[in-house]
């Protein structure tokens, strides 16, 4: 008897077979600050991966959006995301290669930033300096696009 009583309790879309509670996922719109230009176009990439940020590529749970760039701002929109702490990478893909291209093999040539507009020393920030948690409501960033040259 306590066991009917208990499912009884259930809303009725859990008793169905096979159904699960489902988990809850947010919406993260991004929009992009100071753009040079509006060369090429801005890639973006949001990943829980730790080891592989800021380079997300073969990340099999990274978001990726790109946005054709304009002198000033755009944005995107990251859609169905999972709870978790997550970090965003951008690039300003001015010429359209795929690539960050660098001056003597260091210095980025084109733009870049990162969420919670972490600080960029000899390297990429670590994870944890652009870390930002997601829960099951939406969120709203604004992230600052940063060129050396």
């Amino acid at each position: 008897m306590k066991r009917l009583t208990a499912l009884a309790a259930l809303p009725l879309g859990l008793l169905v077979a096979g159904a699960s509670p489902t988990v809850e996922q947010a919406k993260v719109s991004v929009t992009v600050t100071d753009l040079r230009n509006a060369k090429g176009i801005v890639r973006a990439c949001m990943t829980t991966d730790e080891s592989k940020f800021p380079r997300c590529r073969g990340v099999p749970n990274a978001y990726a959006a790109t946005a054709d760039a304009k002198a000033g701002t755009v944005s995107f929109t990251f859609t169905d995301v999972k709870p978790g702490r997550y970090a965003i990478a951008l690039l300003h893909d001015e010429n359209g290669n795929g690539k960050a291209d660098r001056a003597l093999g260091m210095m980025p040539k084109e733009g870049f930033g990162f969420s919670r507009d972490a600080p960029v020393r000899m390297a990429p920030p670590k994870f944890s300096d652009a870390a930002f948690d997601i829960g099951a409501a939406d969120k709203a960033l604004t992230i600052r696009m940063r060129y050396m040259l």
